[in-house]
């Protein structure tokens, strides 16, 4: 007897359509979904820096050039309906007579305060970068400056440097040395603020050398001192030339930061006397908000000047960063 042979479905992934559901192109789908899952879980991460971003950095630039460009005045500023006057606030900003001093001012106080924060710093950092005992305790007490709100800063030398009743003319006093005017005077005011931004800067570049020369080798140090070489030829053969990146990263920096110091000038001087401590921060201020009749436009103009100043400074420092990644 014959028995028929009855031949069954084949099995498997092949007898299944090209929708089965363990077919290669049902994956594909798949991970279509997980991929727009993760960049929607990405976006929802980044969400709230682009909105803070535009809120608080785009935003008020483009109020800033829009202000600049336009010539408001109070009713206008509220009304909204301020004519376009192209460039003429930055003309009657830079022929305007106050400008040169404010811009003289302003590099002096910049390069000054940048060059003594910087050698102090770079003294304390080698000074802390010996392993003593109180080493981390005192490092610690230095930071102490840059810590304390700029107010409290500011106030602190306010006082310290007032010319009846400051600690600094009663220390003068005591020597015998002739009392100084120093928030009072206009060949003293300048010097005055430049003396406390030195003071709240030197921990900045104290904490960042520091750490540059932690990366130095010691075994470089103990090869020039078996050579016979001094401490003054270490720092000369070795330290400085190999903190040099780190160096122009803490200058930069510390450029584009002081250029932009308002706070303490004004507490301490408010940019007088006359104008003998006023800078192009200080003079933007002035011209939008010290007056019964500010003048929005020329105040934001100056603003925009500053700004792109220190952009010229940032991406100086961006280039420098990419030199040393290269």
């Amino acid at each position: 007897m014959t028995i028929a042979r009855v031949d069954l479905p084949p099995r498997g992934p092949a007898a299944r359509g090209p929708r089965g559901g363990g077919g290669r192109n049902d994956s594909a789908p798949l991970r279509r979904r997980q991929r727009r899952r993760s960049r929607l879980t990405a976006l929802a991460f980044v969400a709230p820096l682009i909105a803070y971003l535009v809120a608080f950095y785009l935003y008020p630039l483009y109020r800033n050039l829009d202000l600049s460009l336009r010539d408001y005045t109070v009713r206008s500023f509220v009304a909204g309906d301020a004519p376009f006057s192209g460039w003429d606030n930055f003309r009657a900003v830079l022929d305007d007579p106050e400008f040169g001093p404010a811009l003289r001012h302003t590099m002096t106080f910049t390069f000054v305060s940048i060059a003594f924060q910087y050698a102090a710093g770079l003294a304390l950092a080698v000074f802390f970068n010996r392993h003593f005992r109180l080493a981390p305790t005192l490092r610690a007490l230095f930071l102490v400056p840059w810590l304390l709100p700029l107010i409290v800063s500011a106030s602190t030398w306010s006082w310290m440097f007032n010319s009846e009743s400051g600690v600094v003319n009663y220390a003068l006093q005591l020597v015998g040395a002739a009392q100084v005017g120093w928030l009072t005077s206009p060949g003293w005011a300048l010097a005055s603020v430049i003396i406390a931004n030195i003071w709240i800067g030197i921990p900045f570049n104290l904490v960042i050398l520091h750490s540059g020369l932690q990366n130095i080798p010691t075994e470089l140090y103990e090869a020039a001192a078996l050579d016979g070489a001094s401490a003054w030829q270490q720092f000369r053969r070795i330290t400085f030339p190999l903190l040099r990146p780190v160096s122009a990263i803490t200058l930069l920096l510390g450029l584009v930061y002081t250029l932009k110091v308002f706070d303490l000038i004004w507490i301490m001087t408010k940019g007088g006397p006359g104008d003998a401590s006023s800078t192009l921060a200080t003079w933007s201020y002035q011209l939008g908000f010290g007056t019964l009749l500010p003048k929005f436009g020329p105040g934001a103009a100056v603003g925009n000047i500053l700004i792109l100043i220190a952009l010229v400074f940032g991406l100086l420092y961006i280039r420098v960063q990419r030199r040393q990644e290269a």
